[in-house]
């Protein structure tokens, strides 16, 4: 993984674009540990690290 610190954030739509998933099938991953987790930017408001989002899409688990 690339240093958080450079690294792009992505939201929710985009990251379903890239990979194709539903909205539900996402949360399933997520929740079945298949994919990575989000995390917090505000109280509202959650992303994911591109290079992760990358990653799943080059070696879905």
């Amino acid at each position: 993984m690339t240093d958080p610190r450079t690294d792009n954030i992505l939201r929710r739509p985009e990251v379903l674009q890239r990979t194709g998933l539903s909205r539900s099938t996402l949360q399933r991953k997520i929740a079945n540990g298949t994919f990575p987790a989000q995390f917090k930017l505000s109280e509202r408001c959650s992303g994911w690290y591109e290079s992760a989002v990358n990653e799943w899409v080059a070696n879905p688990r």
